[in-house]
């Protein structure tokens, strides 16, 4: 039985430690960074947004790694010959600086470095996600000018612990937000319409151990003209008290127990371009995954360590609600994704 918290508390105790382990579907536990614990060297902090359609989509992310910050832009085109490029600057020994909000209901999260500027404003039902980098493409300069509505009554809100003291873990997942804007790239301009592109937030707070490896999946879009979307995901922490795993449908969200990335391996290393499926525990998400791009990328300096593969796809399958009732996709586009970092 998963622990669903369904009153506001405060997310740490005098320790550093969760105070209640366990899957929200609101915002409910309160972070306040004062309270955390586990040194300041561990906390990581970060915003991160996709925003896509079945033609092409951006990723942005500012994040604070105290020791590291990491600010990156992505645009991925899967028309034709798909392809994508990501630029992603670092900066180093934010420890906090970077100031990003302690909620993701309000605030503002910027940062500017040399030839670029990243802005995501959250206010009165909208977050307003605005980006530039020169050089994103050879020479030519990418600008971001999106807006994201609709957000939905209920979202993947999840505490996981650590079994080390003052480590854990605090995540938001946003899924079906309808955005509407544009992406520049030279003389191209690519537009999002709130009838068929949406928006995700991922929203992390928190002091992790060393050497992590996690799987997640997230896909937003429209099933009979309604809005669904999936959150899945594992691999770190102590899920005992509830897993990330959460149905979207018109709003209201559903929980899911179990469910396993099944990548299919070549020799004895993963083959991401080939098809994966997902199965789960309780029979509620059954899907097959058709690998578009492999958005990948290894930073190796043995210490510090990101070797990442978000695989961006179609997923066709079958989700089960609550009550039972069973939404049929095809071939709704999304993104699973495996990433083992030493940091």
């Amino acid at each position: 039985m998963q622990h669903e918290i369904t009153s506001f508390v405060p997310l740490l105790d005098s320790r550093g430690n969760l105070t209640e382990p366990g899957y929200a579907k609101k915002l409910l536990p309160v972070y306040d960074r004062k309270a955390v614990r586990g040194g300041f060297a561990r906390l990581k902090e970060w915003d991160y947004y996709y925003v896509g359609n079945d033609r092409f989509g951006v990723a942005l992310t500012v994040a604070d790694n105290s020791y590291m910050g990491l600010d990156s832009v992505s645009f991925l085109c899967f028309e034709g010959t798909p392809w994508q490029i990501t630029k992603s600057p670092m900066r180093v020994f934010p420890m906090g600086k970077t100031g990003l909000p302690a909620t993701s209901a309000d605030g503002v999260t910027a940062i500017k470095g040399k030839g670029y500027e990243l802005r995501f404003t959250v206010e009165e039902g909208r977050r307003a996600l605005t980006a530039h980098m020169d050089n994103f493409r050879g020479t030519d300069a990418i600008d971001v000018d999106v807006t994201l509505t609709g957000e939905p009554e209920e979202s993947m809100v999840i505490c996981t612990p650590f079994a080390k003291e003052g480590h854990f873990y605090y995540n938001q997942k946003i899924n079906c937000m309808r955005a509407a804007g544009t992406v520049k790239l030279s003389s191209e301009t690519y537009t999002f319409d709130p009838a068929d592109s949406f928006g995700v937030l991922d929203w992390g707070r928190g002091v992790w151990t060393y050497h992590n490896t996690w799987y997640w999946g997230s896909a937003s879009g429209l099933a009979d003209g309604k809005p669904f979307g999936f959150n899945i995901g594992y691999g770190f922490g102590d899920t005992s008290a509830a897993t990330e795993n959460m149905l979207f449908y018109k709003g209201k969200a559903h929980k899911l127990s179990e469910v396993r990335f099944n990548i299919p391996m070549k020799g004895k290393k993963e083959d991401y371009l080939n098809p994966w499926t997902f199965t789960s525990d309780d029979g509620r998400f059954e899907m097959d995954f058709t690998p578009i791009i492999d958005r990948a990328s290894n930073t190796d300096f043995k210490l510090l360590k990101s070797d990442q593969h978000q695989v961006f796809g179609r997923f066709t399958g079958t989700a089960v609600l609550d009550d039972g009732t069973q939404i049929h996709i095809r071939d709704l586009m999304g993104f699973a994704e495996k990433v083992e970092n030493k940091w």
